[in-house]
């Protein structure tokens, strides 16, 4: 199963491919997509959107999961990301994939083992699940993957959840 891992925003947004093969997860692609600071926010959102249509259309995810967004500060920052985060779902949905969300903290704890670590550590685990050399950078890359791994982590869960449940 190959995974799309999104760390949604406006400026920088984060992008994550692994593949899910038994219990390992292997990295595909990573990277982001930048939007020009003072570009009119429409044309910041298309470029979001059409950067992640071509992504979809070049790595053929199965799935996507986005980290949920959490914000308690800047309110015009949470609207600009929320609509970012808007076109990146629309872009999945068009394409037919299910779209999976996750919290901070369920990242942390799927990552980690534990739901209050320090981002530094969450990228470390990161890097070393998926065996490369340093941690992606930028930050929103890292984030990203882990993302990804959490969304990996969980569909096994639920997976043997459901196999339990037939029988």
């Amino acid at each position: 199963m190959r995974i799309l891992g999104i760390d949604p925003g406006i400026a920088i947004v984060g992008f994550g491919f692994i593949d899910k093969l038994g219990s390992k997860v292997v990295p595909v692609q990573y990277g982001c997509i930048q939007t020009e600071a003072h570009t009119p926010e429409e044309e910041r959102l298309l470029h979001v959107y059409e950067g992640i249509v071509q992504l979809i259309d070049k790595y053929k995810p199965d799935e996507v999961a986005l980290e949920k967004l959490f914000f308690n500060r800047n309110v015009t920052t949470a609207m600009s990301v929320s609509q970012a985060r808007g076109v990146m779902v629309l872009a999945a949905v068009q394409k037919g994939l299910p779209v999976s969300e996750y919290t901070p903290m369920q990242v942390k704890q799927a990552v980690v083992g534990y739901g209050k670590a320090e981002k530094r550590q969450v990228q470390e685990m990161t890097r070393m699940f998926l065996k490369l050399q340093a941690i992606p950078k930028p930050d929103d890359v890292a984030d990203a993957l882990s993302v990804a791994i959490c969304h990996a982590h969980s569909y096994t869960l639920k997976s043997k959840i459901n196999e339990v449940l037939r029988s």
